[in-house]
């Protein structure tokens, strides 16, 4: 009983944001390819790598948070699809930019690279931040 009470809480406070309706069953699926390909750079919590907004020594910036206190719910969710199919290479990024983020398309289906995104945007709870990425979608989508 609690646990279908949580998997509701969680659909209702996704509601309104990404692309689609949250699927437990994905955030499930998506937890566990986050562990696989993505917690050895961006966090098992994802907090990601420490200093993250200060670049290394050879120029690139280490792994960016994936929880509230990053950047990554600031971008469109096909932005984020592209950057974790195709890597940080344009029109994700600069020609010429230098990063550690490889695409991930010859390993994850988009399927599963959809999954993973929904298990990210399942810690983005905070009423202030969902509104604002709501307004940021319904803009874009106005465009």
């Amino acid at each position: 009983m609690q646990r279908a009470q949580a998997a509701l809480a969680l659909i209702a406070l996704s509601a309104g944001c990404g692309e689609g309706p949250v699927n437990p069953a994905q955030i499930a699926q998506g937890a566990e390819l986050y562990a696989q390909h993505c917690a050895s750079c961006h966090g098992a919590r994802l907090e990601g790598q420490p200093n993250w907004r200060q670049r290394l020594p050879n120029g690139r910036l280490p792994a960016p948070p994936h929880d509230e206190s990053g950047h990554t719910w600031h971008h469109p969710d096909s932005v984020l699809f592209g950057i974790t199919k195709y890597g940080l290479v344009p029109p994700y990024a600069p020609p010429g930019y230098q990063s550690d983020m490889p695409g991930f398309g010859g390993r994850l289906s988009d399927e599963g690279i959809r999954a993973v995104l929904a298990y990210i945007e399942s810690h983005w709870t905070a009423t202030e931040l969902r509104a604002a990425r709501a307004q940021m979608l319904r803009n874009l989508k106005q465009r």
